[in-house]
């Protein structure tokens, strides 16, 4: 995987296609976009193309001329065009800030996005926000939290809530990473999974360790939310994996040091940008008590591991990160680059 510049992405498409979803006169966005670099989600390149939107969505993208008669004509002087990002999992709601967050996403190329998590009803406004014509913004699919300390009936009830919303997913459920589950979580999350299954919902797991993973993935939860970033994956644990068609998202650049994007200073750091590796979530540590900074290793050995295991088919992409879009989507990608090395 090759890193594109930011600089060569075509925003000025991608944000006129997404805004044009979002406003009531979408016959107005009939747009020719001549010169243009296409990319192609296949990964075939179209290096001078034309792509034609009607009624605010692509109606074609081909490297033909085309007639461009009643249509207002854009020449992107060879700058590329690519699919919209999809983002699995990112902590977005409703708030005051909400029409900034949803126009840096847009501009960082992002066309639909699933909620990490917190409560439905506000992921469920940020959504009609959008929809309405109020903000511009992604795609946003809700979700809605469940909380495994309470008893197997609670989490019926809470799942059969969600679904009665017309939330179709849970946000991400955490499991205790080290020594692993506690029996009690394993049980609640069984509940979880079979009133899901009833109600149309998928589960949402946060498993950040090997041990985690697998005992998700054994009482039937299929959607992995973030690479292991505590120990290695196992290649039995990558089987499993791949066996039961599970995916499991990337959040591949967890832990790995974010440089010059907080302050211009070279000093590494953290996704709140304080300085690296003590600032870490939840960081592993030493005997004495001194973070590591391991975790940027594990998750780009284990989503070799996992997409060796699975040919490429059980790693996710997400995010989860909250600063600047446009360095988030950069520092993920980069960390792509180096596990296909």
């Amino acid at each position: 995987m090759k890193l594109l510049s930011t600089g060569r992405f075509l925003l000025c498409l991608l944000s006129l296609v997404v805004t044009a979803c979002c406003v009531q006169n979408l016959a107005a966005q009939d747009v020719a976009i001549r010169n243009v670099r296409i990319i192609v989600g296949n990964g075939t390149v179209v290096p001078s193309g034309t792509i034609i939107v009607r009624g605010g969505k692509i109606a074609s993208a081909s490297v033909d001329k085309v007639d461009t008669r009643g249509l207002k004509v854009i020449d992107a002087k060879g700058m590329s065009a690519l699919p919209g990002y999809i983002d699995a999992h990112k902590h977005i709601n409703t708030g005051p800030d909400e029409k900034a967050q949803m126009q840096s996403l847009l501009e960082a190329g992002y066309t639909t996005v699933l909620s990490g998590g917190g409560p439905g009803d506000g992921s469920i406004a940020l959504r009609d926000h959008i929809e309405l014509g109020m903000i511009n913004g992604p795609r946003i699919i809700p979700s809605e939290r469940i909380n495994l300390s309470g008893t197997p009936d609670e989490a019926r009830a809470a799942v059969r809530a969600m679904a009665a919303k017309g939330i179709a997913h849970t946000g991400e459920i955490g499991l205790t990473p080290e020594p692993g589950p506690t029996a009690h979580e394993i049980e609640v999350l069984k509940a979880v999974v079979d009133e899901a299954a009833k109600v149309g919902v998928q589960v949402n797991v946060h498993a950040v360790s090997n041990a985690a993973m697998v005992a998700a993935i054994d009482v039937g939860v299929r959607r992995l939310v973030h690479l292991p970033n505590k120990d290695w994956t196992s290649r039995e644990a990558a089987a499993k994996v791949a066996s039961t068609n599970s995916i499991v998202l990337g959040l591949i650049a967890f832990g790995a040091p974010i440089i010059d994007v907080f302050e211009k200073d070279n000093t590494p750091r953290f996704r709140d940008g304080k300085v690296w590796p003590e600032a870490i979530a939840g960081a592993n540590r030493d005997a004495a008590g001194k973070a590591t900074g391991t975790e940027a290793g594990y998750t780009i050995v284990n989503a070799r591991t996992i997409w060796d295991a699975s040919g490429g088919k059980a790693i996710g992409y997400c995010t989860d990160q909250n600063y600047a879009d446009i360095a988030v989507l950069e520092h993920e990608l980069k960390s792509y680059s180096v596990m296909f090395a």
